[in-house]
């Protein structure tokens, strides 16, 4: 096997006294999709806002253990250099509302105090516009604002601004539950057309969109790591039985 690009070692945090992930240790392959799967509250988003060090942002969090993006321990990082190289995408559409198209792409350069030629932000934007599909959509109305897009549009465009910085890794917390059912195949087309450039992690709730997109699944369930394996594989013969039960849906 390659090596890992995100290796996630005996990793644990805590709100408080409270536990959320216990002792998490997942290798993350190159160019491949991998979903984070388990009932509300298991410790999946907690998972990749330490990934990308937003959870330490919360009075009380607190980790333990290791997190290496290619071999690089990113505790030891800047946060801003890794969110640079970690971009995340969140449950709900949030382009930046008092900002155009044009800017929301390119806002993680004016954020950083990046200065960009005119000819250099334009590239950036059709780039990463054309490679979150939705450039044809707006390429008309670059400079009306983000929020007339409709929502899977819009969640298009988050995925744009947060490719826009070139990241190595790109972080998903469940981009499609608050679409529609043609806007979420958008996206997942879109997830398996972005990994040829990046590597995701794709936090779901919905079993059928793990097993259409991923290429590898976690199964997380009350803060554990259950299961971890290609996705194909755990979906056919589950090596535990409670991967099995949550496949089949007695609980989630």
């Amino acid at each position: 096997m390659e090596s890992p690009i995100l290796s996630v070692e005996n990793f644990s945090a805590f709100f408080g006294e409270n536990q959320i992930l216990r002792d998490i240790s997942i290798n993350t392959s190159p160019n491949k999709v991998t979903a984070l799967m388990g009932p509300s509250g298991c410790g999946k988003t907690t998972l990749i806002r330490c990934i990308n060090r937003m959870h330490e942002l919360i009075p009380g969090a607190r980790v333990s253990g290791k997190i290496y993006l290619k071999k690089q321990d990113i505790y030891m990082m800047e946060p801003i250099v890794l969110r640079r190289k970690i971009g995340m995408v969140f449950q709900k559409p949030n382009p930046f509302p008092m900002m155009s198209i044009y800017d929301n792409v390119i806002a993680g350069y004016k954020l950083n105090g990046i200065k960009l030629k005119k000819d250099e932000s334009d590239s950036i934007v059709e780039r990463s516009l054309r490679n979150a599909a939705l450039w044809n959509e707006v390429k008309d109305s670059l400079h009306r604002k983000g929020t007339f897009l409709s929502g899977g549009q819009q969640q298009r465009l988050c995925i744009a601004r947060a490719l826009a910085m070139n990241p190595e890794i790109l972080l998903l917390d469940e981009p499609t539950s608050a679409l529609d059912p043609k806007s979420t195949a958008h996206i997942e087309e879109l997830i398996v057309e972005l990994k040829q450039n990046v590597t995701m992690l794709l936090v779901t709730h919905n079993i059928a969109q793990a097993a259409r997109v991923s290429d590898f699944t976690a199964f997380i369930y009350l803060g554990e790591l259950i299961e971890f394996g290609p996705t194909e594989k755990m979906f056919t013969v589950p090596k535990d039985k409670r991967t099995e039960e949550y496949l089949t849906g007695k609980f989630g």
